[in-house]
Protein backbone atom coordinates (compact mmCIF):
# COMPACT_ATOMS: atom_id res chain seq x y z
CA UNK A 1 0.00 0.00 0.00
CA UNK A 2 1.56 3.53 -0.66
CA UNK A 3 2.08 5.62 2.05
CA UNK A 4 1.12 9.16 2.25
CA UNK A 5 4.22 11.64 3.18
CA UNK A 6 4.21 14.88 4.47
CA UNK A 7 7.63 16.59 3.96
CA UNK A 8 7.86 20.35 5.42
CA UNK A 9 10.53 22.89 6.74
CA UNK A 10 10.09 24.03 9.74
CA UNK A 11 11.88 26.68 12.23
CA UNK A 12 13.26 25.62 15.86
CA UNK A 13 10.32 27.55 17.19
CA UNK A 14 7.71 25.29 14.99
CA UNK A 15 6.51 27.88 11.97
CA UNK A 16 6.72 26.61 8.51
CA UNK A 17 6.13 30.07 7.10
CA UNK A 18 7.19 33.49 8.20
CA UNK A 19 4.54 36.09 9.12
CA UNK A 20 4.76 37.65 5.69
CA UNK A 21 2.57 34.14 4.15
CA UNK A 22 3.53 31.38 1.57
CA UNK A 23 7.10 32.50 0.13
CA UNK A 24 8.10 33.88 3.62
CA UNK A 25 10.54 30.51 4.18
CA UNK A 26 14.08 32.69 3.55
CA UNK A 27 14.77 30.90 6.75
CA UNK A 28 15.00 27.62 5.33
CA UNK A 29 18.87 26.11 6.16
CA UNK A 30 19.28 25.39 2.54
CA UNK A 31 22.59 24.05 0.98
CA UNK A 32 24.09 21.58 -1.45
CA UNK A 33 23.48 18.80 2.44
CA UNK A 34 19.46 19.28 2.85
CA UNK A 35 19.02 19.45 -1.38
CA UNK A 36 20.54 15.88 -1.24
CA UNK A 37 18.21 14.99 1.97
CA UNK A 38 14.98 16.59 -0.25
CA UNK A 39 16.18 14.49 -3.24
CA UNK A 40 15.92 11.27 -1.34
CA UNK A 41 12.79 11.63 0.16
CA UNK A 42 11.29 13.01 -3.59
CA UNK A 43 12.79 9.57 -5.03
CA UNK A 44 10.64 7.45 -3.01
CA UNK A 45 7.37 9.44 -4.43
CA UNK A 46 5.55 9.89 -8.04
CA UNK A 47 2.42 11.38 -7.19
CA UNK A 48 2.54 15.32 -5.15
CA UNK A 49 -0.76 16.24 -3.15
CA UNK A 50 -1.21 19.73 -2.80
CA UNK A 51 -3.97 22.22 -1.71
CA UNK A 52 -5.02 24.90 -4.24
CA UNK A 53 -2.65 28.15 -2.78
CA UNK A 54 0.78 25.63 -3.65
CA UNK A 55 -0.29 24.43 -6.88
CA UNK A 56 -1.06 27.88 -8.04
CA UNK A 57 1.91 28.98 -6.42
CA UNK A 58 4.21 25.94 -7.76
CA UNK A 59 2.52 25.85 -11.66
CA UNK A 60 3.40 30.00 -11.48
CA UNK A 61 7.44 28.96 -10.39
CA UNK A 62 8.57 25.75 -11.72
CA UNK A 63 7.43 25.37 -15.57
CA UNK A 64 10.03 28.43 -16.07
CA UNK A 65 13.17 26.83 -14.55
CA UNK A 66 14.23 24.84 -17.36
CA UNK A 67 14.90 27.97 -19.36
CA UNK A 68 15.73 30.72 -17.13
CA UNK A 69 19.64 30.68 -17.22
CA UNK A 70 20.01 31.52 -13.43
CA UNK A 71 18.91 28.60 -12.31
CA UNK A 72 21.20 25.98 -10.51
CA UNK A 73 21.36 22.13 -11.48
CA UNK A 74 19.34 20.89 -8.57
CA UNK A 75 16.50 23.60 -9.87
CA UNK A 76 16.75 21.94 -13.15
CA UNK A 77 17.11 18.62 -11.96
CA UNK A 78 13.22 19.44 -9.45
CA UNK A 79 11.82 21.35 -12.04
CA UNK A 80 12.35 18.26 -14.55
CA UNK A 81 11.00 15.58 -11.36
CA UNK A 82 8.18 17.61 -10.86
CA UNK A 83 7.15 18.06 -14.78
CA UNK A 84 6.55 14.43 -14.67
CA UNK A 85 5.26 13.53 -11.39
CA UNK A 86 1.67 12.67 -10.60
CA UNK A 87 -0.09 16.55 -9.10
CA UNK A 88 -2.88 15.99 -6.99
CA UNK A 89 -4.60 19.48 -6.44
CA UNK A 90 -7.73 19.36 -3.84
CA UNK A 91 -9.61 22.55 -4.04
CA UNK A 92 -13.38 23.70 -4.15
CA UNK A 93 -12.85 27.13 -5.57
CA UNK A 94 -10.22 25.68 -9.02
CA UNK A 95 -12.34 24.99 -12.04
CA UNK A 96 -9.79 23.71 -13.61
CA UNK A 97 -5.85 22.46 -13.19
CA UNK A 98 -3.76 23.17 -16.37
CA UNK A 99 -0.08 21.89 -15.27
CA UNK A 100 1.48 18.31 -17.00
CA UNK A 101 -0.23 15.14 -15.20
CA UNK A 102 -2.61 17.08 -12.55
CA UNK A 103 -6.03 16.20 -11.61
CA UNK A 104 -8.18 18.31 -9.26
CA UNK A 105 -10.09 16.78 -6.97
CA UNK A 106 -13.09 18.91 -5.28
CA UNK A 107 -14.68 16.63 -2.93
CA UNK A 108 -14.33 13.89 -0.59
CA UNK A 109 -10.94 14.80 0.28
CA UNK A 110 -10.34 11.24 2.96
CA UNK A 111 -12.17 9.01 0.44
CA UNK A 112 -9.54 10.01 -2.17
CA UNK A 113 -6.60 9.76 -0.75
CA UNK A 114 -7.43 6.26 0.80
CA UNK A 115 -8.55 5.52 -2.76
CA UNK A 116 -4.95 6.54 -3.91
CA UNK A 117 -3.43 4.76 -1.01
CA UNK A 118 -4.87 1.34 -2.74
CA UNK A 119 -3.55 2.19 -6.07
CA UNK A 120 -0.16 0.92 -7.62
CA UNK A 121 2.67 3.00 -7.63
CA UNK A 122 5.30 4.99 -4.80
CA UNK A 123 4.48 7.42 -2.16
CA UNK A 124 2.32 10.14 -2.43
CA UNK A 125 4.17 13.57 -1.03
CA UNK A 126 2.56 16.58 0.42
CA UNK A 127 4.94 18.86 -0.82
CA UNK A 128 4.49 22.34 1.17
CA UNK A 129 0.77 22.98 1.57
CA UNK A 130 1.24 23.30 5.27
CA UNK A 131 -2.99 24.62 5.21
CA UNK A 132 -4.03 21.56 3.59
CA UNK A 133 -1.82 19.59 5.28
CA UNK A 134 -3.30 20.51 8.98
CA UNK A 135 -6.57 19.58 7.65
CA UNK A 136 -4.90 15.77 6.37
CA UNK A 137 -3.70 15.41 10.12
CA UNK A 138 -7.42 16.51 11.15
CA UNK A 139 -8.38 13.13 9.63
CA UNK A 140 -5.65 11.52 10.51
CA UNK A 141 -4.18 9.82 7.35
CA UNK A 142 -0.84 10.93 7.31
CA UNK A 143 1.67 7.75 7.28
CA UNK A 144 5.11 9.28 7.82
CA UNK A 145 6.33 12.85 8.76
CA UNK A 146 9.45 14.05 7.29
CA UNK A 147 10.44 17.28 9.13
CA UNK A 148 13.43 19.65 8.21
CA UNK A 149 13.95 21.86 11.37
CA UNK A 150 16.09 24.96 10.48
CA UNK A 151 18.28 25.99 13.53
CA UNK A 152 16.47 29.45 13.31
CA UNK A 153 13.61 31.24 15.71
CA UNK A 154 11.08 33.62 13.82
CA UNK A 155 8.64 34.17 16.88
CA UNK A 156 5.38 34.29 14.12
CA UNK A 157 3.97 33.03 11.47
CA UNK A 158 1.81 29.75 10.65
CA UNK A 159 3.09 26.73 12.77
CA UNK A 160 3.52 23.20 11.69
CA UNK A 161 1.04 21.95 13.82
CA UNK A 162 -2.58 23.63 13.90
CA UNK A 163 -5.99 22.21 14.40
CA UNK A 164 -5.33 18.99 15.93
CA UNK A 165 -8.14 17.49 18.06
CA UNK A 166 -6.56 14.00 18.99
CA UNK A 167 -3.29 12.92 19.96
CA UNK A 168 -1.21 11.53 17.30
CA UNK A 169 1.54 8.82 17.98
CA UNK A 170 4.49 8.77 16.28
CA UNK A 171 7.72 6.65 15.70
CA UNK A 172 11.02 7.99 15.35
CA UNK A 173 12.39 6.09 12.20
CA UNK A 174 15.53 8.03 11.86
CA UNK A 175 17.23 11.90 12.90
CA UNK A 176 20.38 13.69 10.38
CA UNK A 177 22.17 16.07 11.60
CA UNK A 178 23.30 18.47 8.22
CA UNK A 179 26.17 20.90 7.81
CA UNK A 180 24.13 23.73 8.32
CA UNK A 181 22.36 22.43 11.63
CA UNK A 182 19.22 22.15 10.45
CA UNK A 183 18.06 18.91 11.54
CA UNK A 184 15.84 16.37 9.40
CA UNK A 185 13.56 13.94 11.18
CA UNK A 186 11.80 11.13 9.97
CA UNK A 187 8.79 9.92 11.88
CA UNK A 188 6.17 7.12 10.89
CA UNK A 189 2.34 7.34 12.60
CA UNK A 190 1.49 4.84 14.81
CA UNK A 191 -1.71 3.62 14.71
Amino acid sequence: MRKLVLFLHSTLDGFVEGPNGEMDIGWVSYDADLEKHAKEILSTADTVIWGRGTYQMMHSYWPSVPSDPSASQHERDHAEWIEKTAKIVFSKTLEKVEWNNSVLVKEDVEEEINNLKQQPGRDMVILGSPRFAHYLMQLDIIDEYKITVSPVLIGKGLRLFEGLKEKTNLKLIENKTFDSGAIGLYYQTVK
